[in-house]
């Protein structure tokens, strides 16, 4: 039974217990975690998320990278994919995802599915899923010495008791605390950041954070129709013959609860993005990002190598807004992800350079990369799964997923992605995705 378990190549099952899976292949809506919302906190959560005093030196605030304009994503002024720090010259690690609907993602945990052979990893914050709370998550980009870079705790305790909040961050802690451990100066440094991670994550998961007013929200509630291009979209996108994508990016049509629609599973996939050569560290070709099997955590492991060059699968709610793609940032244009996903299998040396397919993932991490799941099954020069009307067709019913306020900066992205997609078609030598052929897609002369 030994040896056959490690040809298999599965992994020791996890100490946790596992969430089974009641059906095959559903994914159980995780319930709105914590009691609900207390506005002073709220309103305390998002002071803090706003003020630019916090990092060192002063003038980056959490709403830097995660911009409200943005759908609270972005990168703080960076060209290279990956958000600019409080310094210049340094750089966050990854692209930056958007702190919306945090209300829904679940813990770390393994989930039990019919359809495999073993239990999966899903859940956490992070792409790697390293945190498990929103506010132990905050801590990380606050001492980050490449994003916020606060300094040692007690420095960011005392700044913070000298700013404009202090009072009421002093009534938050004080619902915990002993009456004499209220006066500024008796406030232990490690109280004081308990209570910023506890105002921050009343405020992540709020209603305010949560807005469920896309297109898409109204079409489910039969208050909105599609066009005719996002329709078909939609279908390519659940088709497993072509999109396939809510195979991971999972929705519920028939369901108005939009937990049940994140357009994601939460879980992870080594589906080998192609290197971003802009990251500073990537200057080092022996440096690659492992993913979740740099996760450290002990009661929940994921350190096996099998888990290696992984990464949480996101959430495309407002998508369209974001300017960058991939757990590196290295894609530019939304129908860049779409062109990928579609031509990985089929035109690898479309989308790598030549000869070096799974460029960003060490070569013995390379039997970890995704290529059974419907579209990367598809062998090297077959017909590719999605036309290039399906490509935009799809791009277009991920445009419905954006919420009311950032509908505007939705607009502004698809002209940028449109003038990207002639720029790479002239640098291709090929016609621009408007006029025929998609922008990586072999032209005939």
């Amino acid at each position: 039974m030994a040896e056959a378990w490690a040809a298999a190549r599965l992994p020791n099952l996890p100490r946790s217990p596992v969430v089974p899976a009641h059906r095959t292949n559903v994914l159980s809506v995780p319930p709105r975690q914590g009691p609900p919302d207390d506005p002073a906190l709220v309103a305390l959560g998002r002071k803090i998320f706003f003020d630019a005093r916090l990092s060192g030196p002063p003038g980056t605030s959490c709403a830097s990278c995660h911009d409200p304009a943005r759908a609270f994503s972005g990168r703080h002024g960076s060209p290279i994919g990956v958000a600019s720090g409080s310094r210049p010259g340094h750089f966050a690690r990854r692209s930056t995802p958007s702190v919306l609907y945090m209300r829904y993602v679940p813990r770390f945990h393994y989930f039990d599915d019919d359809e495999n052979p073993a239990p999966e990893p899903r859940g956490g914050f992070f792409w790697d899923g390293r945190s498990d709370s929103v506010a132990e998550l905050v801590r990380q980009p606050l001492f980050e010495p490449d994003e916020m870079n606060a300094g040692t705790p007690g420095r960011l305790a005392a700044k913070i008791m000298r700013g404009p909040y202090a009072e009421d961050l002093r009534r938050a802690i004080g619902r915990s605390l002993p009456p004499e451990a209220l006066p500024p100066e008796a406030l232990p440094p490690e109280a004081v950041l308990r209570g910023v991670g506890q105002a921050l994550e009343a405020y992540l998961k709020s209603d305010e954070m949560t807005p469920s007013s896309s297109k898409y929200d109204e079409y489910v509630r039969g208050q909105a129709t599609l066009t005719e291009q996002e329709r078909r979209g939609l279908e390519a996108f659940k088709d497993r013959r072509r999109g396939a994508c809510s195979g991971c990016h999972r929705m519920a049509e028939t369901s108005t609860d939009p937990a049940e629609s994140m357009f994601t599973d939460y879980g992870y996939d080594a589906i080998a993005v192609p290197r971003n050569r802009e990251l500073p560290g990537n200057r080092d070709a022996a440096r690659f990002d492992l993913g979740l099997c740099e996760r450290r955590d002990t009661m929940t492991p994921s350190n096996d190598d099998r888990w290696c060059s992984s990464f949480r699968t996101p959430s495309l709610r407002n998508v369209a807004v974001r300017d960058r793609f991939g757990h590196n940032g290295v894609f530019k244009s939304l129908r860049d992800v779409v062109v990928f996903y579609a031509r990985r299998a089929v035109s690898p040396g479309l989308v790598y350079p030549p000869g070096e397919t799974f460029d960003d993932v060490p070569t013995p991490f390379r039997q970890n990369v995704n290529i059974f799941s419907p579209v990367y099954n598809r062998k090297e020069g077959s017909p590719p799964p999605l036309t290039d009307d399906d490509i935009d067709a799809i791009v277009a019913f991920l445009g419905t997923l954006t919420d009311a306020p950032f509908v505007e900066a939705r607009a502004d992205r698809a002209q940028v992605g449109r003038a990207h997609g002639r720029t790479v078609a002239r640098a291709r030598g090929q016609r621009s995705p408007t006029s025929g052929p998609m922008v990586g897609q072999v032209v005939t002369p």
